[in-house]
């Protein structure tokens, strides 16, 4: 694939779908030198742009008009369908080459398969799902799993940058939809958590309130489980692993923490299944299983 920013340092970008996440992303491209195209279903969600773009913005009336004119065209809408409509209605009318930056979280196999399906049209594909919310999008301070071949994905950086501080490119097309998917299910197991946490703490008489802000403080000074992810694989740590004795300590703090937090569980007459879950998993979790220690 050609780089469409041979031609121009700034290509027009093109971004479709501006609700809550996609209109502040969006917005902060509105003086992108080359350009910015804008279209939505919902025609409210263009009107800031229209309002106060000036003449760098542009309203589309239709995702071809978008193809027809932007070079690198962000996509955040809902889900498979909206994304694969989208994609075929950009090939149909697009200039190649012209880049599809996927940024809503899709099947893991949708991204692959929609690059195979218009190739021919000279448009390629990038899944850039984001990470950081809607807080993130209006601070452009948001994380962007890349997956796309290097060129193209060199391209996208610029733009890129006006919303997000990290743009990582995770491997080929696939590769960004794949993060993304471990990365949610490290945040909605953790939500799960949180419940289950929670109704402890509440049977104990615990302020749920003030322990959140306990939470969100002592996560916002330790970085929370993502602290722990600085390992390169999964496998048990080697006995001369700088890590091993930390995450041991670690192992062993947890283990503990766990089986206080299960013998309150008994005495209020709470079931904490994942608390069960976690003292069973978290040594090899960690990279430091007890079987290890025993061979």
């Amino acid at each position: 694939m050609t780089d469409p920013s041979r031609d121009s340092g700034h290509p027009p970008v093109g971004f479709i779908g501006l609700g809550n996440i996609g209109r502040p992303m969006a917005q902060r491209l509105v003086e992108w030198p080359g350009g910015l195209w804008v279209f939505d279903v919902v025609a409210d969600a263009t009107a800031s742009f229209a309002v106060g773009g000036g003449g760098n913005v542009h309203v589309a009336g239709s995702i071809d008009e978008v193809a027809e004119h932007a070079r690198i065209i962000s996509v955040m809408v809902r889900d498979d369908a909206q994304v694969r409509d989208v994609v075929g209605r950009v090939a149909a009318h697009a200039t190649a080459p012209t880049i599809v930056a996927i940024h809503s979280t899709i099947g893991p196999s949708t991204a692959a398969e929609l690059a195979e399906q218009v190739a021919h049209s000279g448009v390629s594909i990038v899944d850039a799902p984001v990470s950081g919310g809607a807080m993130g999008a209006a601070t452009g301070a948001l994380a962007a799993m890349v997956g796309g071949t290097a060129v193209d994905v060199d391209a996208c950086r610029a733009p890129f940058g006006a919303w997000a501080t990290l743009v990582a490119h995770l491997g080929p097309v696939g590769a960004g939809t794949r993060a993304k998917v471990a990365r949610n299910l490290l945040h909605f197991v953790a939500f799960s958590a949180v419940g289950e946490a929670s109704r402890l703490a509440e049977a104990a008489g615990v302020d749920l309130a003030l322990l959140g802000q306990v939470v969100r403080h002592s996560d916002a000074v330790t970085g929370g489980p993502g602290a722990i992810m600085i390992r390169s694989g999964t496998a048990p740590l080697a006995a001369d692993d700088g890590l091993r004795p930390i995450f041991t300590h670690t192992r062993d703090l947890g283990e503990k923490d766990l089986r206080h937090a299960l013998e309150l569980g008994a005495e209020l007459g709470i079931d904490l299944p994942l608390a069960e879950l976690a003292l069973d998993r978290v040594a090899a979790a960690l990279g430091v299983p007890h079987d290890e220690e025993d061979r």
